[in-house]
């Protein structure tokens, strides 16, 4: 308890410093290379539509690309920087190593874009349209995406490991999570919806099926039960951690909305994801969860409004930042 008090109390400092406007809903525009890199948007598709036909489940990786950079000082590409002289990356904190992947794809989308346009379109930037591009070729909605941001000079190693949501999160603590990033309750289980594709390592879930909850021990009809016995043959309670299983059973490789009709049925991968029914005492995040899984064209609309949303995080534009040449690396 007295953990979990000292927790918030840091957070809601931490929230006070960082300032609570954390949106930037008027510096970014949509067309923003229209004049200066006309084909920008359509190099980064191309990219990423070949990087997912060959993998499949890069377009989830590339989401989350874009997700854990923006919550770390905001979407300004700081998740892409590598560690040189003092600068420890971000790729090496506890919620990214040896779990993002993507960065080539984003290498070559860079290559090709300064071969086009040199020193234009930012890294931050590609990060948030090859979210868009890989949601879209998944099925999902489309949007406009507001560009217009420029590229981090640091990376913070001590803020990755802080402010990216763990996969055991308590709902409390998911909620805290979101709310320094200026995201309210229906944003997070809104984005939380991009777990319908992609794939998660045995060490992210294994929580979730050795810590049984009342409600799976007194399970009369084995609706949890099944489910749990087919993920303890996949993870056992220690080694194998890097096996991976889909986050989504029924549809692991398309953008739909049976992520939120599998936690309805108990089937939700992560102890965090089963927060919105297990741990929501008051009943409205599990309205939300019915809303979305009685309409896919409903959680399309609420998921392109929280992801224009989070790509607005504290973002660099004007003189702020720079446009790396090298996505690894800040210019020299």
């Amino acid at each position: 308890m007295e953990i979990s008090r000292a927790f918030f109390i840091i957070m809601i400092l931490l929230f006070v410093l960082r300032g609570t406007n954390t949106l930037s809903d008027d510096l970014l525009f949509l067309d923003y290379y229209k004049e200066t890199c006309p084909l920008a948007e359509e190099i980064v598709r191309r990219n990423v539509e070949n990087a997912v036909l060959k993998d499949p489940r890069m377009a989830a990786s590339l989401v989350r690309l874009h997700f854990h950079d923006c919550f770390v000082m905001g979407c300004d590409g700081s998740v892409l920087l590598d560690s040189y002289g003092a600068m420890v990356s971000e790729k090496l904190a506890g919620p990214n190593f040896n779990s993002l992947r993507g960065f080539e794809v984003i290498d070559k989308i860079k290559y090709n874009l300064e071969e086009a346009c040199p020193y234009t379109v930012s890294c931050a930037d590609i990060l948030a349209l090859a979210a868009r591009d890989s949601v879209v070729l998944r099925g999902g909605p489309t949007w406009g995406v507001p560009l217009g941001r420029r590229d981090s000079l640091k990376a913070s190693f001590d803020g990755a490991n802080l402010y990216i949501p763990s996969p055991n999160s308590s709902l409390e603590i998911l909620i805290e999570n979101f709310k320094v990033q200026g995201l309210d309750i229906r944003d997070l289980v809104t984005l939380s919806g991009s777990h319908t594709m992609g794939r998660a390592r045995c060490l992210s879930f294994r929580q979730r099926i050795y810590d049984i909850t009342m409600e799976e021990r007194y399970d009369k009809y084995k609706r949890y039960r099944t489910f749990r016995r087919i993920l303890e043959s996949i993870c056992p309670e220690s080694g194998n951690d890097n096996q991976l299983t889909p986050l989504d059973y029924t549809t692991p490789t398309r953008f739909d909305n049976h992520y939120y009709i599998n936690l309805l049925q108990g089937r939700g991968l992560l102890f965090s994801d089963n927060t919105f029914v297990t741990q929501d005492h008051e009943g409205e995040i599990i309205k939300q969860v019915w809303a979305y899984a009685a309409d896919q064209d409903l959680f399309f609309a609420k998921y392109v409004n929280s992801i224009i949303k989070m790509g607005n995080i504290n973002v660099l534009t004007g003189h702020e930042g720079e446009i790396r040449k090298n996505c690894r690396f800040i210019n020299t």
